[in-house]
């Protein structure tokens, strides 16, 4: 079965309404790929959704950085999946590492998360990883299957949920997982899925990388198997984000 390469940006904590509305330009004027073979969606900050949603092309979608765990109410700060429907916002990210290791969010919340997104009509990004010093101690793929376990036990149909592996050692720090080692995890991500939520999900699921992805080293990523597209972070914010929703064309050649 094909699986739609699949490019998310995410534009985390950043930007002003005028840059925000110089992005949008750039990304309005580019020449890409058909939206029948490669998906694109873009995640600004939730003050930014919005005019995003109303002034980005048609062929690409919007995704918010984060929602409430359940229903609106007396929770300060918090933004629910309700309001992001509303909004007519169709996309989120959930379980991003820097939540998780700044905001402390456990692998339980993360999933109840999900569960309520998708129990909404939201379509999941939700994001694994490993730090450096699990990587290191050989228990990446635990550390990952009890991520992903968090979302099986809440979850039954994977359809609206792609899955983002982003080794938490290489976002931000110039480091980059090469080919073969994401390669490695997608693959044996995808075999976990398939043990544990059927054929069915571990065929159709879309496994993404991310983790300083950039328009030089998105070409060679592409080419892996399991690689079904990225969810790119810094170089979301420049030009060069135009180059790795191009880099589809290595999928399609391979």
């Amino acid at each position: 079965m094909s699986r739609k390469f699949f490019v998310g940006g995410n534009w985390k904590c950043n930007g002003t309404i005028e840059e925000v509305k110089k992005i949008v330009t750039t990304l309005n004027e580019a020449e890409v790929p058909s939206e029948d073979d490669v998906e694109v969606v873009v995640s600004p900050p939730f003050v930014f959704l919005p005019v995003v949603k109303t002034l980005l092309r048609s062929d690409f979608s919007v995704a918010a950085q984060n929602c409430w765990a359940r229903k609106g109410g007396a929770f300060t700060g918090e933004v629910s999946a309700d309001m992001l429907i509303n909004l007519g916002i169709p996309w989120v990210i959930l379980g991003h590492s820097e939540r998780r290791l700044l905001l402390n969010e456990s692998n339980e919340f993360v999933g109840d998360k999900v569960s309520y997104a998708l129990a909404q009509g939201l379509k999941v990004i939700a994001c694994v990883g490993e730090t450096l010093e699990q990587r290191e101690s050989g228990s990446t793929m635990a550390v990952i299957a009890a991520q992903t376990k968090a979302i099986a036990e809440r979850v039954s149909n994977w359809s609206n949920i792609v899955l983002a592996y982003e080794p938490v050692w290489a976002i931000g720090t110039g480091k980059v997982a090469t080919p073969s080692q994401a390669q490695e995890v997608h693959f044996d991500l995808r075999k976990w899925l398939h043990d544990n939520a059927g054929a069915e999900a571990a065929i159709s699921t879309r496994i993404i990388y991310g983790g300083s992805v950039n328009g030089e080293n998105c070409r060679e990523l592409a080419t892996q198997p399991d690689v079904d597209g990225f969810l790119v972070g810094g170089a979301s914010l420049k030009p060069e984000f135009i180059d790795i929703i191009k880099s589809v064309t290595v999928k399609k050649s391979a």
